[in-house]
């Protein structure tokens, strides 16, 4: 695939499947506490990228031996990828989930895409450079954020709170994925990564909840919803919309999941959100758009080059 492609169409991908997945979250919030719910949406993850991988390299093996490419230039490489990965997905998605059990889908969308903020501030640790269009969009975004969440009286709820959390872990989950796949095979990775989070998550479940059957059946397409797509061919699809691109970039065509939430909701759920809400918004949205300018010259030059 072009790189090209491969770097600006597959986030936007994404970015669509875990935006609609905020509203199948916010259902199953409702029935299934989020240690368990992520431990069911991560074993489901990882049962289909296995399978599904498992089939298409025994095809390829087949057809031509040659072809099959190893999991990982170093076996401790796929190793060390999953458990650092699926740590911090595992953690992200717990304080999301039991944010979204307080706070719309849209809302949670947008405050998740703080971390359009924290990669570039965070990569500055791994001698990212960042050009002074992005941090422009950086202080649009933070200017976004506080409209939306930040009340009059200067307070911040305990779900947004949540979420703010869940997007610093999602931040350090883009760097992380970013070092791993210049190594590591992108379906491989997002495999390894379910399984950690799948055990992590199920351990949790185990020590600290309490679920139901009868929970668990009411919001079983929402699972599966989010652990075949959300889970399985949306975080993949990041794993290889990031190999060898800059992850800041990523970040930001991600974080239009924002968009896709509120657009979501408001279709399915019939969520509204209030004038300085949709303010903040409105900004974050900015920042996203403005941010790609600058990106997409830097990736013709580069390809020129």
């Amino acid at each position: 695939m072009n790189p090209k492609i491969r770097q600006n169409v597959l986030p936007v991908v994404t970015a669509l499947i875990w935006g609609t997945a905020f509203v199948a979250q916010s259902v199953g919030a409702g029935h299934v506490p989020p240690i368990t719910f992520n431990a069911l949406r991560c074993t489901v993850a990882f049962v289909t990228l296995a399978l599904g991988y498992w089939v298409v390299r025994t095809l390829q093996r087949k057809k031509n031996p040659q072809a099959v490419r190893p999991l990982a230039a170093r076996p401790r490489d796929l190793v060390l990828g999953g458990l650092c990965c699926g740590t911090a997905l595992a953690a992200a998605a717990c304080l999301q989930q039991a944010g979204l059990a307080e706070t719309s889908p849209g809302k949670a969308g947008f405050i998740t895409a703080l971390y359009i903020v924290l990669v570039p501030i965070m990569g500055l640790f791994f001698r990212k450079r960042v050009t002074a269009t992005i941090w422009l969009s950086v202080a649009l975004a933070a200017v976004g954020l506080y409209f939306l969440c930040i009340n009059e009286a200067l307070t911040i709820s305990r779900s947004d709170l949540l979420v703010v959390l869940c997007a610093f872990i999602f931040s350090a989950h883009i760097l992380l994925v970013d070092h791993f796949a210049k190594t590591v095979d992108g379906v491989a990775l997002s495999a390894a990564q379910f399984a950690v989070a799948a055990v992590l998550t199920g351990i949790g479940s185990l020590l600290w909840e309490t679920p139901t059957a009868a929970g668990i059946a009411a919001c079983l397409w929402p699972i599966l919803y989010v652990g075949v797509f959300s889970g399985g061919v949306g975080y993949t699809l990041q794993i290889l919309a990031q190999k060898d691109a800059n992850p800041t970039v990523v970040s930001l065509l991600l974080s239009l999941e924002s968009v896709f939430s509120v657009v979501a909701g408001a279709v399915i759920l019939h969520d509204r959100l209030t004038g300085r809400e949709l303010l903040g918004c409105g900004l974050m949205l900015l920042a996203v758009v403005l941010a790609q300018l600058p990106a997409r010259n830097g990736i013709a030059k580069a390809q020129k080059a």
